[in-house]
């Protein structure tokens, strides 16, 4: 709740309006998810999915640490999605008790629907706005996707994540 007394650009009122839009754009991303074929992933296999793309060769324990999930879930998250043929894991080449994860073709392919859907639902409410707010939204963005980046990598960030995330 917004009150008189704080800056107009304080750092909790702008966290409370990008949690509102991040509110709505699960509301869009929803709608795109239902326009799916059915018997797609759920919202958890998706995020691991694009963590997958994002980090290919990376190790189950970089995925939980990316979403924030214990080995047994991202073990059990990882069978589910290898038995619908969407990864495939590889024994690393360094360590005999790794294994890589690789995005399928499949995988790929579903990913690539999904934005489809999800960029017509985004470009549906980009419309409605003035272009000037279309460019300050897109210079934020950026700022933001780098410094979210740089969070979720503890501070290492790599330049293909900032840069397609």
């Amino acid at each position: 709740m917004r009150h008189r007394t704080d800056p107009p650009h304080s750092l909790e009122l702008v966290s409370e309006d990008v949690c509102a839009a991040s509110e709505l754009l699960e509301v869009l991303w929803g709608r795109g998810q239902e326009a799916a074929p059915p018997g797609t992933v759920s919202p958890s296999q998706l995020r691991a999915l694009l963590v997958i793309e994002k980090q290919e060769g990376s190790n189950l324990r970089s995925l939980g640490e990316a979403l924030g999930s214990r080995a047994p879930s991202v073990s059990r998250l990882c069978d589910r999605m290898e038995a619908m043929g969407l990864v495939q894991r590889d024994p690393s080449p360094t360590s005999r008790r790794e294994v890589e994860l690789w995005l399928t073709g499949r995988g790929r392919a579903l990913l690539e629907e999904y934005r489809a859907i999800r960029t017509r639902e985004l470009s549906a409410v980009l419309e409605r706005m003035q272009p000037s707010d279309v460019a300050a939204l897109a210079g934020g963005l950026a700022a933001f996707r780098s410094a979210a980046a740089q969070r979720l990598t503890g501070g290492r960030l790599r330049d293909d994540i900032a840069d397609s995330a």
